[in-house]
């Protein structure tokens, strides 16, 4: 299983220590007006020691972004593992997407507002190799959605249509909600799941 935060560089490593005060920085004030020093205060390090981890503020976020979608990709197969069907796999995964912490909410919230970076190839060795991995990331989601539409399709649970074009609208849907969600608002995330498992099955058919 994937951890979110993962402490790659030893037990004094303060990698997982950055990657935390990022999101709760990004998260709260945004990526751009998030200042790299207010990163490395929140940790208590000196800013200059917070490039032996990361070369740029944008490596910790393209970070934080594949770190996000690789958490995401494996809370889908561990969700839909063990669905009898099709339908029960996609209520399950659904259900997953919306099963997460404050602090996975923020991190949902920095990849959807920050997906167009995936686009352009970036300066730096290290930034595009998170870059490259994000994309995969995002791929692998695609496909094993479209996979699991297929599923439905050949089994008759779901109408004959295009289940990539079908997956695509259905992760639309999922992940917009990380736009405006935010934890202690109006909708809990039980009415937020309820909410979009409903349109969700709607969109796939009978």
């Amino acid at each position: 299983m994937a951890q979110a935060l993962p402490e790659t560089e030893g037990p004094r490593s303060k990698r997982a220590l950055i990657l935390t005060a990022a999101i709760d920085r990004f998260g709260q004030d945004g990526y751009e007006h998030t200042k790299w020093a207010e990163v490395a205060d929140q940790v208590g390090i000196g800013q200059t020691a917070l490039y032996h981890y990361f070369e740029s503020k944008a490596h910790c976020l393209l970070t934080i972004m594949s770190l996000e979608l690789d958490r995401s990709l494996e809370k889908f197969r561990e969700a839909t593992a063990a669905a009898p069907g099709a339908r029960e796999a996609l209520e399950a995964a659904i259900a997953a997407a919306y099963d997460v912490t404050p602090r996975e909410v923020s991190q949902m919230r920095i990849l959807q507002s920050h997906m167009d970076l995936l686009a352009t190839p970036r300066p730096s060795e290290k930034e595009e190799a998170e870059r490259q991995r994000s994309r995969e990331l995002v791929r692998q989601i695609e496909s094993e959605w479209t996979a699991l539409l297929q599923r439905g399709i050949k089994a008759k649970e779901f109408p004959k249509r295009d289940p990539h074009a079908i997956a695509t609208v259905v992760l639309a849907m999922i992940v917009s909600v990380w736009r405006w969600y935010r934890p202690g608002g109006r909708m809990t995330l039980d009415e937020v799941r309820e909410l979009i498992t409903g349109a969700c099955l709607r969109v796939v058919g009978p």
